[in-house]
């Protein structure tokens, strides 16, 4: 992805009451401040207010979070190494939100050069013969940063710039440095620059950068240039990759002043608050499945199946509370067609059915993600298998952590004596409850499980369908799948 600007973003309009000329500029007493600057004036005053530095940064408060802030009080380029899916572009973005609102800029310069600071030929030439007549326009910060997804394809003119030769046509002479095509870093000037999965770009690409990072210029063809650039630039990169598809190269390594490492969500909470955050739900999902979801993702990610070097990222995660999510949208459809084709109708007096995920939702999620997962060589064709079984320990981790010392013998007594429950994907919450009647203890483990003193009946029947299914994995209750795809949960015996 080649990004300066967010896909279809309009630019802010600039406040009326900015000064419109260079004289009414510097009658303001504004002063001419690098990038590195900016973000170092603004982080301390952040710091200072108590406002939060990096909105929507999930986990990372005393580990990246610290090493990040570091660098930029020391106006060092960085490099972040982690595992797919930790927020490393999404960190590398919210720096952008460090920069002035409004900065003033010459119009119509490419390089957004600073009306107090003009570093081609025709800019000082037009600054010299205006003075301070000048007109100027304002950039906001939502417009100052650039974004390279690092391939094997990108070239220097991309990154750096090539000549035009459509300029040369024009009637310009080949040493004339306005028949150059200014490339994606030297456009991003004063703002932040951001190379996505660097050691996919080539080694003789990545040579390119070397001036932008040390010598702040850069350097087209056989053209001398001297435009000493102004910004910011943070790379990412997985730290396999310098094996697997590429490296950065040593001398570029040397030349990034930070190095941070990230990693995904260090405890279980912090991977419940990611899911929350990010997660799109289209149906109620109660607590206590996106538990069972988090603690699945943990699970994949800590299991010896998988590849631990790829990673399993926070997307996973997210996509699978997004996916149970929909199951219960699903059914609740699915269940109205069916009271319609019976029937029921608009004019029903029955309740329809609302999206409220349940424990049996989760299953659809071994399927639909798997190939989120890089299981080891050994492992080929039980992908599945695998998934399903961590799936049901973490079922069976959240029962115990959410339920332990409660007494569930009024669930056991239930299918005592030959009796059972059904439940599954098309059974609807009134059926469920039905079947199950009066429960003893069922007002305490719906507090348990955060479902409150007067829960839905689809969330009653959320509830009771975790305790049938944590119930038969503590091996207490038996469990059969029928033809019709419905479970059944009876006595072990």
């Amino acid at each position: 992805m080649d990004r300066v600007t967010a896909p279809n973003q309009v630019p802010p309009v600039p406040p009326a009451e900015l000064p419109s000329t260079l004289g009414a500029l510097r009658a303001t007493g504004h002063q001419y401040r690098t990038v590195k600057q900016e973000l170092r004036d603004n982080l301390l005053a952040r710091m200072g207010s108590g406002e939060d530095r990096f909105p929507g940064i999930v986990g990372y408060e005393d580990t990246v979070l610290p090493e990040v802030e570091r660098a930029l009080l020391a106006g060092h380029d960085m490099v972040l190494l982690g595992e797919r899916g930790q927020g490393k572009t999404r960190l590398i973005r919210s720096l952008g939100a460090l920069l002035d609102e409004w900065t003033p800029v010459i119009p119509g310069s490419v390089l957004n050069e600073h009306p107090m600071h003009p570093i081609t030929p025709a800019s000082r030439a037009l600054v010299d013969s205006a003075g301070d007549d000048l007109p100027i326009g304002w950039l906001h910060r939502s417009m100052r940063y650039g974004e390279k997804l690092a391939t094997p394809d990108t070239s220097v003119g991309d990154l750096i710039g090539d000549v035009d030769p459509i300029r040369l046509a024009q009637g310009r002479t080949l040493g004339d440095p306005e028949t150059i095509h200014f490339g994606l870093v030297p456009r991003t000037n004063r703002g932040v620059f951001a190379v996505n999965e660097l050691p996919d770009l080539a080694e003789r690409i990545q040579v390119a950068l070397l001036n932008v990072l040390e010598e702040r210029d850069i350097q087209v063809r056989g053209y001398q240039l001297r435009l000493p650039l102004d910004l910011l630039l943070v790379a990412s990169a997985n730290p396999e990759d310098y094996t697997n598809r590429g490296r950065i190269i040593t001398p570029l390594k040397d030349r990034f002043g930070a190095e941070i490492r990230t990693h995904y969500p260090l405890d279980l909470d912090l991977e419940l608050s990611l899911i929350r955050q990010e997660a799109d739900l289209v149906a109620v999902v109660p607590e206590h499945v996106l538990e069972v979801l988090a603690r699945f993702a943990r699970d994949v990610r800590e299991s010896p199946s998988v590849d631990p070097r790829s990673g399993v990222s926070a997307r996973f995660a997210i996509a699978a509370a997004e996916t149970v999510a929909a199951a219960a949208l699903r059914r609740s459809g699915l269940l109205a067609g069916a009271s319609a084709a019976s029937g029921g109708g608009a004019g029903s007096a029955s309740r329809p059915e609302a999206p409220v995920a349940r424990i049996g939702d989760t299953v659809s999620v071994t399927s639909t993600l798997r190939g989120k997962v890089e299981f080891e060589s050994g492992e080929e064709g039980r992908e599945i298998e695998v998934l399903a079984h961590l799936l049901r320990t973490a079922t069976a981790e959240t029962f115990r952590a959410r339920l332990a010392g409660l007494d569930l013998s009024g669930f056991t007594a239930i299918v005592a004596e030959g009796g059972a429950v059904e439940t599954g994907e098309l059974v609807s919450s009134a059926e469920l409850l039905r079947q199950v009647g009066t429960v003893p203890g069922l007002a305490k483990v719906l507090d348990r499980l955060g479902l409150g003193d007067a829960p839905s009946p689809e969330e009653a029947a959320a509830g009771i369908e975790f305790v049938l299914e944590g119930l038969h994995l503590t091996r207490r209750l038996g469990k059969d799948v029928t033809e019709s795809g419905r479970t059944v949960y009876g006595d072990r015996d």
